[in-house]
């Protein structure tokens, strides 16, 4: 079925264009939902109510843009509000890694140690996590995040920062990343580009 018949089939409340649609886009809406939930049923749960959302709100999609894209912004949204309904987000964390913050971002793993990556995010704490998938890996600035968690845009910012740090330390420990050799010549090396 073509996108087109799709979206008018859905608007239509047609349960084999809605059918269609989810058996096409909620493979990919479920890892992003797995990024932001404790485990497979909470993502699960997040991506069924994206979609519900996604049903309800398909007479606001104006053709401007990927219908992929709009979907993922609805189900990134209600993953957030999940979190935020309940009160997920607002686990305490250890900042005993705020010192360490000296990643490079072009020591990222190959492609063949993404899952291993996947999974060490994964283990970072939820607010680290949240932030870090919602502007390293979905693209928001960090004042939309801030908005969407209801947060100063400083908090995000330094949750971002954080959250690189101990994923490098997540890295480090698991072998994916190279230790540095020393801090001080990794940061002189960053600032020289």
């Amino acid at each position: 079925m073509t996108e087109e018949l799709m979206l008018h089939g859905c608007l239509n409340n047609v349960a084999t264009a809605q059918e269609a649609l989810y058996n096409r886009f909620s493979p990919r809406m479920l890892g992003v939902c797995y990024r932001f939930g404790r485990n497979r049923e909470d993502a699960e749960d997040m991506l069924q109510e994206g979609f519900i959302k996604v049903f309800t709100q398909i007479h606001q999609f104006r053709n401007q843009g990927a219908l992929e894209g709009w979907i993922r912004r609805i189900i990134v949204h209600t993953c957030i509000n999940v979190l935020k309904k309940n009160k997920k987000f607002t686990d305490s964390v250890d900042l005993i890694h705020a010192n360490s913050i000296h990643l490079n971002e072009n020591n990222i793993p190959s492609i063949l140690q993404a899952k291993q990556v996947i999974e060490s995010i994964r283990m970072l704490p939820l607010g680290y996590r949240t932030v870090l998938n919602l502007y390293a890996i979905e693209g928001f600035s960090h004042r939309e995040i801030a908005e969407m968690l209801d947060i100063e845009e400083s908090t995000s910012r330094s949750q971002y920062t954080r959250a690189k740090a101990m994923l490098e330390d997540i890295l480090i420990k698991k072998k994916i990343l190279a230790k540095p050799r020393e801090k001080g010549r990794l940061l002189a090396a960053s600032s020289a580009k």
